[in-house]
């Protein structure tokens, strides 16, 4: 199992008894464990987390689960954590969900669906979001042994009640949102850099972090079967692009890591389908409008975009804020190769990746 603080704390809630369960800033687990302790028959728990957490909405998944049929009270503020959960058998098999809402919703409840009564029937309202994720989650359910179809905007996982279901062996797949910032790296000081336990067929979403490089960075990815192997190379006398323009919606985790390298190169930029990227740990958007300022580069950005508007000299002494959130760590890092910088709150790593920063000296030490 990862060593990450969202799956330590994931892991130890499920083993908990006490009817107050703390998950801190795991975003993650809050969905899942919503959904989770929803179907625990008599039971109740009250789900909580860290103030972040409370102002992280998650209306639309409690929506979902008490329309069907479970009892979900607000604590606090409605339409946000702490929640009142008390479990029950559900028996209704369809549901309304809105599309444009983060996949872990979404997920949240396909991971229970197997477990109902009669299974589920999720009808996704308006343009899909991040589509990749739901089809891992889905695969994943079909390596267990659990029947689901996804057509149109509709996904149906059939009940494995009467079913014999059989432990199987599943490898978890490294992360490629975190292997982006080391693509990050290559792309700014143009070294070599192996990764490993990566597939070439990945179901991950921000696996679309290779062929992003490729195209604007010049950086080729190339898998190789021994240990799944990738090698991440520079192309020589590449020439950058004049202008990118991306759609990231069905990979916003990796656009931070994106705008960094950019601003690093400065190549001009104007990321969309950014629209989950302002719930997330902080507001995305505005963290990395205020922290790109600090390497020379202007932005402006809006609810669902955010785009370079001009480049100039880095501050001197950099210092990067992070608003506890892991990703501003790690995205900003690489810029230490174009000039000093310090990150502030370093640990907040430790939620997605604790060994980042020795991962990091290895990569500098050897290039």
């Amino acid at each position: 199992m990862s060593n990450s603080q969202d799956t330590q704390l994931l892991k130890k809630a499920l083993s908990e008894e006490t009817e107050t369960v703390d998950i801190h800033h795991a975003g993650t687990a809050m969905r899942f464990l919503t959904s989770y302790y929803s179907i625990q028959d008599g039971k109740t728990t009250i789900l909580t987390g860290s103030k972040r957490m409370q102002e992280r909405p998650i209306k639309n998944l409690v929506t979902a689960l008490q329309n069907l049929g479970v009892e979900i009270e607000y604590l606090e503020n409605e339409g946000f954590p702490p929640l009142k959960i008390t479990g029950r058998k559900i028996t209704e098999t369809k549901v309304d969900v809105p599309a444009n809402i983060s996949s872990q919703f979404i997920t949240s409840l396909l991971l229970i669906a197997g477990k109902l009564e009669n299974g589920l029937e999720i009808n996704l309202v308006g343009e899909v979001t991040s589509r990749s994720y739901i089809e891992m989650t889905l695969d994943i359910l079909t390596k267990f042994g659990i029947k689901n179809s996804f057509v149109g905007n509709t996904i149906k996982v059939e009940s494995t009640i009467n079913q014999e279901l059989s432990p199987v062996n599943y490898e978890v797949e490294s992360d490629w949102s975190s292997a982006s910032y080391f693509y990050s790296f290559a792309a700014l000081g143009r070294e070599t850099i192996y990764l490993k336990s990566f597939y070439k067929e990945s179901t991950q979403g921000d696996s679309a972090i290779a062929e992003i490089y490729e195209k604007f960075f010049g950086i080729k990815t190339t898998f190789t079967e021994e240990e799944h192997q990738l090698k991440l190379q520079p192309i020589e006398n590449f020439q950058f692009p004049k202008k990118i323009v991306l759609d990231m919606n069905n990979c916003p985790d990796i656009a931070q890591t994106l705008c960094v390298t950019a601003a690093g190169l400065k190549i001009p930029f104007e990321i969309s389908g950014l629209g989950t990227l302002r719930v997330k740990e902080t507001d995305r958007l505005l963290a990395l409008h205020n922290e790109l300022k600090k390497l020379g580069t202007e932005t402006e950005f809006t609810d669902l975009t955010i785009k370079s508007i001009s480049f100039g000299e880095p501050q001197e002494n950099i210092s990067i804020a992070t608003y506890q959130d892991h990703r501003m760590a790690m995205s900003f890092a690489p810029f230490c190769l174009m000039k000093e910088l310090h990150i502030e709150e370093e640990d907040v790593v430790e939620k997605s990746y604790p060994m980042f920063w020795e991962d990091l000296k290895i990569i500098l030490n050897e290039n």
